[in-house]
Order: structure tokens, then sequence, then C-alpha cells
């Protein structure tokens, strides 16, 4: 199956794109590996290829889309959504802004298109304190993520956050009981856990890091252990580049199962046939673009 993949990209000079969280023969198969941003940051680098697979959910799916509007962006797993960016729908962002008028609105990445076009601003989780500490607004709407919110504000206490009540179900499973266990049985290992996680979990942790941060810090690190408090496919990433250091999930290892809807299969038949791709409108490229290049001003 992955050597038909590869015969068929080939042919095809198609670009295969895999998020940290993907399956490890769908991380294996990839051209690249990274976070959201970072995947729709490359497709842009890709000018020999007009067609990218984006393994991952829809939302980095439909980033990559506005980044490069020109390149035909396919999603395998076509029902593969967010429920955090589920959480943040247009309509309601739109009376909070109703009600709070001339306040500016941060988005993190994990919204949709939709929820992005009417965003002054996007972010990351390495970034947001940096956007929101630099953009000048004393008040800022931050969603949708409250977990990160919290992390945000931590950094950021100047600055007045208005925190939309939105988490990701995979990280707030991360409990400080998880912690506490790891601490007493690998005494000597680190502890990153994503800002996505439980305000009480980021307290205890040794490092609150995005899923790009935890892959820098390991590779820095002296430690030979590691405790990680993010989706368990990050760590097949973690042990290919640091062979010779031990990782292991807080607690249960957490499964995002929509990251885990993309297979072999249906990354072969969307390339095959060109099947699932993100269209988007003008309207909403150029408006969402708008906020995704206002990140730049202010990191």
């Amino acid at each position: 199956m992955i050597d038909e993949i590869r015969k068929i990209k080939e042919k095809k000079n198609a670009v295969i794109l895999a998020h940290n969280y993907q399956m490890p023969e769908i991380q294996d198969v990839a051209d690249f590996v990274g976070d959201s941003l970072e995947l729709a940051r490359k497709a842009t680098e890709i000018t020999d290829s007009g067609l990218i697979i984006f393994c991952g959910v829809r939302f980095m799916a439909e980033t990559a889309k506005i980044l490069n509007p020109g390149k035909k962006v396919f999603l395998p797993a076509f029902d593969a959504g967010c429920p955090l960016a589920d959480m943040a729908r247009v309509e309601d962002v739109m009376k909070l802004k109703e009600k709070n008028p001339d306040v500016p609105v941060v988005s993190y990445v994990n919204t949709s298109a939709d929820v992005k076009a009417i965003s002054d601003v996007c972010c990351t989780s390495s970034n947001a304190a940096t956007v929101v500490k630099n953009i000048p607004s004393d008040t800022v709407i931050f969603l949708p993520d409250r977990n990160l919110g919290y992390f945000v504000q931590k950094q950021v206490p100047e600055k007045k956050l208005i925190l939309w009540d939105g988490y990701c179900f995979v990280h707030r499973q991360f409990t400080i009981q998880d912690l506490k266990l790891a601490r007493k049985k690998y005494t000597d290992a680190e502890i990153m856990v994503h800002p996505e996680c439980n305000p009480e979990v980021q307290e205890a942790a040794d490092f609150v890091l995005s899923t790009s941060g935890m892959l820098k810090r390991a590779k820095i690190s002296d430690s030979k252990i590691f405790i990680i408090g993010t989706e368990e496919g990050l760590i097949h990433r973690l042990k290919k580049e640091n062979p010779y250091k031990e990782f292991f999930s807080l607690g249960s290892a957490r499964v995002c199962f929509n990251m885990k809807k993309t297979t072999l299969e249906k990354l072969k038949d969307c390339l095959e046939n060109e099947t699932d791709e993100i269209v988007l409108s003008e309207n909403v490229i150029k408006k969402a673009r708008s906020a995704l290049d206002a990140m730049l001003k202010y990191v």
C-alpha cells in the first residue's frame, strides 16, 4: 500500500502533508510532518506541485487552502472535523463582537475558515501570548480554547481577555492525578504538556509547550525520559527523532478519533481519484488570509 501511494504521488507530482497526531504509517509516508500552520506554510514553499494531500482535520486543510489558493488541496478523511473548532460558530462570534464593539478578535488557528474570516488576527499555541501582547488594544476577544486563553492571560496580565468557553476534549482528559503518579514513577523525567490542558495540569508540569515546542525541547534537553501531555500521535515522531530517549504518555494515551480517521486506503483513494477537495469562496479566502497575515505583524 505504501509503495503504491508513493508511485501515484510521484506520477501526479503530489505532496503529502501529515499532522503530528496522525497514525505512524501516515506520518512515515508523508513528505512533511508538523503542526497545522507549519504544514500550511510548507505548502507555500512547494512551487513545483499544485496538488496537496493534507492528512489532518478540516480546519488544517482549510488553512492550507487559504495560504495556497492557487493549488488544489484535498482532505483524505473528508469527515475529519475538530470539535474544538466547531465550538466557535460564526453567528455566535458575531454576537460577541456586537456586544464588544472595537475589541479585536484573536482566533486560534484551530478555527474554521469562516471564523478566521471574521477575525482580526490568528495565532498558534506557540505565539498566542506574543500576538495578544503586541496587539494594540487593552482588551482582546480570544477564541476558541479557554485553557490556551488561561495560558496566555498568565503571560499577559496587563491585558483583559474575553475568553470563549471552548475546549479540546483530548487535552482535557489529562488530570492532575495522572501527573502526580508520573512524578512518583519517573522521578527524573521531564513533564511537558500542551497549553490546551487544564490549568492545574499546566501549573504542575515542567513545561507548557506546543507540539513543535515539545519536539525542540526533547532534542536539546539532557533528560532521558519524558512524560508527554498531548495527543499520543506525537510520541511516534518524538521517538523517531530521539531514538536514545524514552517517551511516555501522561496517564493513559489520549487519542483524537478525528485524527485517526485518515488511513492508507483513504490516502491512496484520494490520490488516485482526486476526491474530497477543499473548496472555499474567494471572499472567505481573502478575509481569512488577512487574519493569518496579520499574525506576522505581531510575532
